[in-house]
């Protein structure tokens, strides 16, 4: 599903949610407790687990993170598509030149 350029950037307007893309590039597929403990860790990030949960939400809303289940887990990784999608009528090299 192609996602609109409003929810995009909305999605990034929070230093959480490029904190959250941040840990994820590092490494796909972590669960909510991986995520927690890299973002209080690594990014000085001191939210709560349900807050990093609906911060998710709003990433996989705008498509920039997909979830899956394995069990009783769940699975975050990162899709830069919409962000590159985004973009792409500013960094497209053929109409700036």
């Amino acid at each position: 599903m192609v996602q609109g350029v409003a929810d995009v950037f909305d999605a990034l307007a929070a230093p959480a949610r490029r904190a959250i893309l941040d840990v994820l590039a590092q490494r796909d597929d972590q669960t909510l407790f991986e995520l927690c403990g890299r973002l209080a860790g690594d990014h000085d990030v001191d939210l709560t687990r349900q807050a990093i949960s609906q911060h998710l939400a709003v990433l996989e809303d705008a498509g920039l993170v997909h979830a899956r289940r394995h069990g009783r887990y769940k699975f975050h990784s990162i899709d830069m598509a919409p962000l590159r999608a985004a973009m792409s009528r500013w960094l497209n090299e053929e109409t700036n030149q």
